[in-house]
């Protein structure tokens, strides 16, 4: 077995990656102080087509040595804003439609397996930062909340980690269901800080 080259990937250029339909989805990094995981955060939406990063509180901004370590790139292919309170952001979503879904352990939680998205539906993934998870006040915003199963010692996952696990099923779960549309257009949430 043979290993692609580089040229035989079909990659988007940067010009047709803009143009190209997006899954409707944004994700919000929620006071995340490794830049390193922030990087790796636009690589994973890169690869699955979000619409948007919601970068808030400390976390670092575009453009960063370390943020581009992991990045390689990506923070030049995926629309990002800037939020001084993840409040404001998660506000700016709820009155364009988006179902706010932190990404928590939390009481009553819904485990990652058992959510489906729905149809013509626009959804914000919120992730915590690395000590503290989800800032109380932004849990006391959300619709629900869904928690990534997990059967080892350990009770959590890396944030960066995180986003990779949600993003790779929800693009699954709307692949096989036929709801990533070719009609997505990605829109600006609002006010924040807009990316270069």
């Amino acid at each position: 077995m043979r290993k692609l080259k580089n040229e035989e990937l079909d990659r988007l250029s940067l010009e047709d990656y803009q143009n190209s339909p997006k899954l409707k989805v944004v994700i919000v990094l929620d006071n995340i102080r490794s830049m390193h995981n922030i990087g790796a955060a636009f690589r994973t939406s890169d690869a699955f087509r979000v619409q948007e990063i919601l970068l808030t509180g400390i976390s670092a901004t575009p453009p960063h040595r370390e943020i581009h370590k992991t990045a390689l790139g990506a923070t030049d292919s995926v629309k990002w804003s800037y939020w001084q309170e993840t409040k404001e952001a998660l506000e700016a979503l709820r009155s364009q439609g988006y179902e706010l879904l932190a990404i928590e352990q939390a009481e009553q939680s819904q485990s990652l397996t058992d959510f489906q998205p729905i149809q013509d539906k626009s959804y914000a993934f919120i992730f915590g930062n690395e000590v503290f998870g989800v800032e109380e006040a932004a849990m006391q915003m959300v619709d629900s909340t869904l928690e990534i199963p997990q059967y080892g010692t350990k009770h959590s996952l890396n944030v960066s980690v995180s986003v990779g696990v949600v993003l790779w099923d929800f693009f699954s779960k709307a692949r096989s269901n036929d709801l990533f549309s070719p009609d997505a257009q990605a829109g600006n949430i609002g006010s924040g800080q807009q990316s270069g």
